[in-house]
């Protein structure tokens, strides 16, 4: 029966299994154990030079650790220094400079357009001078491991397009999430975790709303979905075993319903069949393997000390972003994380200053945290939001109250680790911080660089649904050599 039952495992057919799959929270991708035995390019629908779960080239990073900033903070009052904008404040914007750019809503019937400099002063860190807003002390003090890009910019100018299209690459949903290409091109390192897990928090700020479909396998197989982490009593969904139900008791159930299942389908031929025995696999190794990860009370007082407080508080930023690495330590492939509350459409320099101070000790002690570790050349860690802000007011002009719009076309992020240049200031925006004069990047580039980083060429990482073939970056995109080791 063993021989017979690891047959239908080879055969399980993704289409059928896709189409099929029960969407249990806590079990749609604990099925990374199968992917040893499905995904070894046997009938596959993705190219013929591509075979899921080796890499096109040897990887510079073997993982991925993406800081996403919802909401989009204002590169304004962060890492694009613009003292043009102070001198002129209150003038106009010229038109010169705004072109035929598409406004949102909320500015798009305003009279006038009054510039306005950042409320924070800036200073230059490091060996590479890298001008750093005085919210972000500690980022600035890492400024030589990090890679500063000034020059992002997108097509989508709202936050639900702007925030599908970084995270799938496409501003319509159903399409699969850049951590589920990950864990479809490269599988998990560890058996007894999933491949892509999602973290979230929320500051005090103004939030966007983040949804499942941020993290979707869309039309890959659901075993490449993003498994949610709580920071309730369950971290996992219907992990945990019913009162009554011991460790034995449930070997003893999964080993009769392995044997129940293989009876099922040689009757029914349904695939379906086969591959739910190996996600209850799964997540019976997950119980010994989650609890250990949350557990950060033997964490040393020097790495408190260097995340801050918060990391003991479940839920919160710090505590995620400690959480974040201990995943990434234990071969989590994709670990995102998501903060809620940089939406500043007014009172900016109060909320802005309140969301800085979340992230901005956290944010830098995991970069310095992976380095002490000798774990940051081999894992890739991102920050940053949708889009930028615009360097004009919405609304009344107060200096010490005020806010800033949606602005697609400029806007920073950065980057450390995996064979990112550490030290560098990349791009360059105009001096009013509106357009960009210089190495300009567009999603698309990111993401062939994040794939080019993990040993991905891609457009060779297709996988074909509905009679076409499919890639995180569409048609498009190049990988930006230009930050690259």
């Amino acid at each position: 029966m063993e021989k017979d039952f690891l047959e239908h495992r080879l055969n399980i057919n993704r289409r059928r299994f896709l189409s099929r799959l029960s969407l249990g929270l806590g079990s749609m991708a604990l099925g990374s154990l199968l992917i040893p035995d499905l995904f070894s390019g046997i009938g596959s629908d993705s190219e013929a030079d591509f075979v899921p779960g080796i890499p096109n080239f040897a990887p510079k990073a073997k993982r991925v650790i993406y800081l996403f900033q919802d909401g989009a903070p204002s590169q304004l009052e962060s890492f694009d220094y613009k003292p043009k904008l102070r001198e002129m404040m209150g003038q106009e914007l010229p038109p010169s400079v705004r072109g035929s750019q598409i406004l949102t809503g909320m500015t798009a019937n305003q009279k006038s357009f009054p510039l306005i400099g950042s409320f924070y002063d800036f200073k230059q860190y490091g060996e590479s001078k890298a001008w750093v807003s005085d919210l972000f002390p500690h980022i600035g003090k890492i400024a030589d491991d990090i890679c500063i890009i000034r020059s992002m910019y997108t097509e989508a100018i709202n936050h639900d397009p702007a925030l599908t299209f970084f995270q799938t690459g496409a501003q319509q949903g159903n399409r699969p999430s850049m951590g589920s290409w990950v864990s479809y091109g490269l599988g998990s390192e560890n058996k007894n975790l999933p491949a892509f897990t999602v973290l979230l928090s929320k500051g005090k700020g103004n939030g966007q709303g983040v949804y499942s479909k941020l993290w979707s396998n869309g039309f890959l197989d659901s075993i490449h979905q993003g498994v949610q982490f709580s920071s309730g009593e369950n971290p996992v969904l219907y992990l945990n075993d019913q009162d009554g139900i011991d460790r034995r008791d449930r070997r003893k159930m999964l080993d009769k319903l392995a044997e129940l299942n293989d009876i099922s389908y040689k009757e029914f031929g349904d695939p379906e069949i086969s591959t739910k025995i190996q996600q209850y696999e799964m997540a019976y190794r997950m119980q010994s393997a989650v609890p250990e990860i949350m557990d950060v009370s033997k964490e040393p007082d020097d790495i408190v000390k260097m995340y801050g407080p918060d990391c003991l508080v479940p839920g919160t930023y710090a505590a995620n972003c400690l959480l974040a690495r201990k995943l990434s330590e234990n071969g989590v492939r994709f670990v995102q994380l998501y903060h809620q509350g940089w939406d500043q459409h007014s009172n900016l320099p109060q909320e802005m200053a309140g969301q800085a101070k979340d992230v901005d000790q956290a944010s830098a002690a995991l970069v310095t945290d992976l380095k002490q570790r000798g774990l940051l050349d081999e894992t890739l860690v991102i920050w940053g939001g949708e889009f930028g802000r615009t360097n004009y007011s919405q609304g009344k002009l107060e200096k010490a109250n005020y806010g800033r719009d949606h602005h697609p076309r400029c806007f920073s992020i950065w980057m450390a680790g995996g064979g990112i240049k550490p030290g560098l200031v990349y791009g360059e925006s105009d001096e009013f911080g509106y357009n960009i004069i210089k190495d300009p990047v567009h999603v698309h580039d990111f993401h062939a660089t994040i794939l080019n980083q993990l040993g991905i060429d891609h457009k060779k990482l297709t996988f074909k649904s509905q009679g076409r073939r499919y890639r995180l970056t569409d048609v498009a995109g190049n990988v930006v050599k230009g930050i690259l080791v």
